[in-house]
């Protein structure tokens, strides 16, 4: 649990120190949209299909601490260091690196006891993370778009 609140606090800091490269309007539709993709996939994967969860198997208050600590700045950082208008390479090279990232943070968690897989096999993850990463970059162009519209 240590692990998970040092990890909340420095993801944190770093989203709210890091300068924006993004409107105030787009983060908080982007990171909203994330928190929502999360707590669905969590709700089917998780409670409904048992595949994986976190701390103990059910609902409980703790997995707030990974919707609200974690994926909002996560999300921050990731959209405002994204290499916009690079070629598409750059992006496939650091949706990889975020993905990477992804593993390497989910597997402590794993280490840690505040995360653990039951039928789900971290090789899914693998495949899983760039998608989740990809979807993330259309709804945050998606935002863009109908923000310069208003």
């Amino acid at each position: 649990m240590l692990f998970l609140f040092v990890t909340v606090i420095i993801f944190n800091l770093i989203a709210y120190l890091i300068p924006k490269r993004i409107s105030p309007m787009v983060l908080l539709a982007t990171t909203l949209f994330a928190m929502y993709l999360q707590l669905i996939t969590d709700v089917y994967l998780g409670l409904k299909y048992h595949l994986y969860g976190y701390f103990d198997k059910g609902v409980n208050w703790s997995t707030l601490i990974y919707a609200f600590g974690i994926y909002p700045a996560i999300n921050v950082v990731f959209l405002n260091y994204y290499p916009y208008g690079k070629k598409i390479y750059k992006h496939a090279i650091y949706i990889l690196g975020w993905s990477i990232l992804a593993m390497g943070y989910e597997t402590l968690f794993i280490w840690t006891g505040t995360f653990y897989l039951n039928g789900w096999k971290q090789y899914y993850s693998v495949i899983v993370y760039p998608i989740l990463y990809i979807i993330l970059m259309v709804f945050h162009k998606i935002a863009v778009k109908f923000i310069k519209q208003s």
